[in-house]
C-alpha cells in the first residue's frame, strides 16, 4: 500500500479505503486529468505521405495494430505473418517499381530471425530503405550485428503511435537518427560500479536496467548480510556506491550499514550508502541518515531523483 501511496501522491491524486468485517475492503484511486480541447489527430509525416510499407511479424494483432497506426501516420500499410515472404515481396515490388518505403521487421520470426530478414531485404532494396525490427526485448547484444545487417532503428513492443511517429520521424529526417544516437551517448556519462542490494529479482532487473543504461556497472546483493561479505572481499574503491534496500531478510539495510560503518578498513567504512525504501515519510529518512547513510530514495524509483541523488552523494 504504500508504493501505491507513493505513485498516487507523484500523480497529485487521492486514495480514499472502506472496509467491512467479513466482506472486504474497496479501494477508490482518483487521478486529476486536463480533457484535451484539440481534435487529438496525429499529423502525417509528409515524406511518407501515401507511401507503402510493409509490417513483418508472426503475430496478427501486432500486424494488424501497427498497419492501422501506419494508416493513420498517412501510409498504405500492408502486413505478412513470414519473414521468407516480406523477401519475396520485396522481390515483386521492385520488379513491379512499386517499392516500400518502410519495413517494420519483428525481431523473432518462427521462419527466420528479423536480423536475417532485414539482411535479405537489403540485397534487394539497398541501403536507403529505412528498416526498424521490433522488439520486446533488451536489444543490446544484437545492436552491432543488427546494425550490419542494415536494420535502421530498433522500437520497443507494445509499441505506441507516439513512439512509431518518432522512430519513423527520426529515420527518414536528414541527421535524425544521427542526433538521437548522439543524445543516447551524451546520456551515457557515469562510470564505475554500484552494489545494490536488494532481495526482490524484479527489483533487481530494474535497478540494474535503469543503472546500466546510466553507463554504470552493478552487482547484486540478495540481502544486507551478502552486501557486507562482497564489500568486505572488495578493495577501497572497487564499488563507488552501494544502494540498500531497507527491507531484507537475514539482515536488513540498517543493520547493513551499521556493520558497514564499524569496518577498520576507512576506505570500505567510508563508502556512500543510499537507502532504497517504499516509505518516504520523514521518520524513514531521519532513520536512514541515523544509521549511516548518505542519502534516501523512495520506490518506485523515480529515475530523475535516483540520478540527482548518485551525483549529489558521488560527487
Amino acid at each position: 500500500m504504500s508504493i501505491t501511496k507513493n505513485i498516487v501522491d507523484m500523480m497529485n491524486g487521492t486514495i480514499e479505503v472502506e472496509s467491512r468485517l467479513g466482506e472486504g475492503s474497496e479501494f477508490v484511486v482518483s487521478f486529476p486529468f486536463r480533457i484535451h480541447a484539440g481534435q487529438g489527430e496525429v499529423p502525417d509525416i509528409q515524406e511518407l505521405c501515401n507511401c507503402r510499407a510493409l509490417v513483418v511479424d508472426d503475430d496478427f494483432n501486432t500486424c494488424d495494430s501497427v498497419s492501422y497506426m501506419l494508416g493513420q501516420l498517412g501510409m498504405r500499410a500492408e502486413w505478412t505473418l513470414s519473414g521468407k515472404e516480406a523477401v519475396l515481396r520485396t522481390h515483386q515490388a521492385i520488379t513491379r517499381r512499386d517499392e516500400y518505403y518502410v519495413y517494420i521487421v519483428d525481431w523473432l520470426l518462427p521462419d527466420m530471425n528479423g536480423v536475417e530478414v532485414t539482411r535479405r531485404i537489403r540485397k534487394e532494396t539497398g541501403k536507403d530503405v529505412p528498416v526498424i525490427v521490433l522488439t520486446a526485448y533488451d536489444w543490446t547484444d544484437i545492436e552491432d550485428e543488427a546494425r550490419e545487417a542494415g536494420v535502421t532503428a530498433f522500437c520497443s513492443k507494445p509499441l505506441f503511435l507516439s513512439e512509431l511517429r518518432s522512430c519513423l520521424s527520426n529515420v527518414i529526417k536528414p541527421g535524425g537518427a544521427a542526433e538521437a544516437q548522439k543524445k543516447k551517448q551524451a546520456a551515457k556519462l557515469r562510470t564505475g560500479r554500484i552494489l545494490l542490494a536488494e532481495d526482490v529479482e524484479l527489483n533487481q532487473e530494474i535497478a540494474t536496467m535503469i543503472l546500466e543504461d546510466a553507463g554504470f556497472q552493478t552487482e547484486i546483493a540478495g540481502n544486507g548480510k551478502i552486501a557486507v561479505e562482497m564489500l568486505k572481499k572488495s578493495k577501497p574503491g572497487y564499488y563507488q556506491l552501494i544502494l540498500m534496500d531497507v527491507q531484507m531478510p537475514e539482515m536488513d539495510g540498517y543493520a547493513a550499514t551499521r556493520e558497514i560503518r564499524s569496518l577498520e578498513d576507512e576506505g570500505l567504512s567510508s563508502i556512500p550508502i543510499i537507502a532504497m525504501t517504499a516509505n518516504a515519510f520523514e521518520e524513514d529518512k531521519q532513520e536512514a541518515l541515523k544509521s549511516g547513510m548518505n542519502g534516501h530514495i523512495a520506490k518506485p524509483i523515480d529515475i530523475k531523483n535516483l540520478f540527482e541523488t548518485l551525483d549529489m552523494v558521488l560527487s
